[in-house]
């Protein structure tokens, strides 16, 4: 009989990918998404297979799956600043009452558990790049510590209940990822840059264009998180790519990319803005034998290909609310 899976936040980006590859491994993939920043169009294609099933569910109310579980990934959670600062209450929420739910249900069903954390956890850093053993610098009631403390706190329950119950559980901190199935209008760099560049508007930097990133591409991520589950590690890892960028560079990069010619115009950077993300790997590369395989140029040239095909229309409805640049 083969594994069964619970994967949350199916519809979303990350959530939606983890269940092709969960598919793809021969597992029974039970897909549940609210739906509330999550798309049915980034898992349609799963529909008709035998071996997945889907739940339109929001697991901060309780969680029933019946029949055997294996694993649970918990990635349910709002994960741009759009959505998080426009949602902060259900952010929280999904962080919190939906992890305690997801933990309750894995000690039911003697499932091995995997939260979807984050690099964010590490606040704007004050150490470069950013070890897991470094401990942050979150401001507990800026705007954007609803995200970042509810994916600390997950962190935290996460390990009591390892601790405590002997649960089986996991930690992967995420950093900046990108790829198809991204949305244009959350609010990210990347997804951004691309969507200004196909409507022929200017590219917008917040801050002075200093501030850096590094951009994993998803199946390299997806790769490390497939390896984590099945490793017999229970601490935090960091998984992302530590080929570092700044932004103004970057948009030169995308403008490049893009054919297109762009001017570049900036904005003052918003509160508590990290200026410095880049994660250290060593223990991906010693743990899981993992480090990302796929170049920066690569994975845009098919992130672009992917938003290319989108109709003038899908474009227009992607914009960033003007507000959002006022900021």
């Amino acid at each position: 009989m083969s594994n069964r899976i619970l994967i949350t936040g199916a519809a979303g980006f990350l959530g939606s990918h983890l269940c092709d590859r969960f598919i793809k491994e021969g597992f029974q993939v039970v897909g549940m998404d609210n739906l509330i920043t999550g798309d049915l169009k980034n898992i349609e294609h799963l529909f008709p297979l035998k071996n997945f099933e889907f739940y339109n569910h929001d697991v901060s109310n309780f969680v029933h799956v019946a029949g055997k579980l294996d694993y649970i990934l918990h990635f349910a959670s709002p994960a741009s600043p759009i959505d998080y600062l426009k949602i902060p209450i259900q952010t929280l929420k999904v962080g919190s009452l939906g992890t305690h739910n997801l933990l309750g249900l894995a000690k039911e069903k003697r499932a091995r558990f995997l939260i979807a954390s984050t690099s964010e956890v590490y606040g704007d850093p004050t150490v470069h790049p950013q070890p897991e053993e470094y401990w942050g610098n979150v401001n507990p009631v800026g705007p954007r510590s609803v995200y970042d403390e509810a994916k600390r706190f997950q962190e935290a329950i996460t390990m009591a209940y390892h601790t405590f119950h002997g649960l089986e559980t996991r930690i992967v901190r995420i950093f900046n990822t990108y790829g198809p199935r991204m949305r244009l209008n959350d609010g990210r760099v990347l997804p951004a840059f691309i969507g200004q560049a196909l409507r022929g508007e200017d590219l917008t930097i917040f801050g002075d264009g200093s501030q850096t990133r590094a951009f994993c591409y998803v199946d390299d991520l997806v790769e490390g998180i497939y390896r984590l589950l099945m490793s017999d590690y229970v601490f935090p890892i960091n998984i992302g790519n530590p080929n570092e960028i700044t932004m103004n560079d970057f948009a030169h990069e995308i403008i490049k990319l893009t054919g297109t010619n762009q001017k570049i115009v900036y904005r003052p950077l918003p509160q508590d803005d990290p200026k410095q993300r880049q994660p250290d790997i060593t223990k991906a590369k010693s743990l899981l034998n993992w480090e990302p395989k796929i170049s920066r140029e690569e994975g845009l040239k098919i992130t672009y290909d992917y938003f290319k095909n989108f109709t003038k229309e899908e474009l227009e409805r992607t914009k960033l609310n003007k507000e959002f640049f006022k900021k």
